[in-house]
């Protein structure tokens, strides 16, 4: 195996006509600090991350692929770039009225923006969560403010409602980012459970936490 090309750990890998949903390799990383880096990227979380909190961050993906079969998959576009960012799944390590609960999420480079892929790689994984995991229901959430996740948590069919809103337990009273908007997605808001989107087309052509 080539050096920077270590495969972490063994997920399912999802493909769109656009994109590969695979598995992270140690290459990844660098690119990934510069993501989390990007003070734009990053306008609507806590804060910017140094590199060792960024590998910390991809090495809790690994183990969380590990634990259950399922994470947020490092993001390919083939023929154009080796690693762009993630979108997929995870278990909230946080307690609230919604949870225990599978969220989808996505964080893209911000040079791909603007193109549908945080949309058509997040439709992807929702029919991995409903067909081959049996989920019922998965969610996302994002600060108020962050109109470019909540457009694409609108594209993939996701609702909200005020009644779902919340403060984030893991960020202090009075923190400006505190107060978070809830999206919801369950089996009955068109997607069949054999893993297909029933009355719209997979999103051909952005992301939670982050970005369109």
């Amino acid at each position: 195996m080539q050096a920077g090309h270590q495969v972490w750990s063994d997920c399912p890998e999802l493909s769109t006509p656009r994109l590969l949903l695979r598995r992270w390799r140690d290459a990844d990383l660098a690119p990934f600090h510069a993501i989390n880096g990007d003070p734009v990227v990053m306008e609507h979380l806590p804060k910017l991350l140094e590199r060792p909190e960024s590998d910390a961050f991809a090495a809790r993906i690994r183990d969380h692929f590990a634990a259950h079969g399922f994470g947020l998959w490092a993001v390919e576009v083939p023929g154009r770039a080796d690693f762009i960012g993630f979108v997929g799944l995870s278990i909230p390590r946080f307690e609230a009225h919604f949870t225990p609960c599978v969220e989808i999420g996505w964080r893209l480079d911000r040079g791909y923006w603007g193109q549908g892929l945080a949309t058509e790689a997040a439709s992807r994984a929702l029919d991995f969560a409903f067909g081959s995991l049996g989920l019922r229901e998965v969610v996302s959430f994002t600060v108020p403010a962050n109109q470019r996740s909540r457009r694409v948590m609108e594209r993939l069919g996701m609702r909200h409602s005020e009644d779902d809103d919340f403060d984030h337990p893991l960020l202090p009273q009075g923190h400006p980012l505190r107060a978070h908007v809830l999206y919801r997605y369950g089996d009955g808001d068109g997607r069949d459970l054999a893993g297909g989107s029933m009355g719209r087309p997979h999103a051909a052509g952005l992301g939670p936490r982050d970005r369109d």
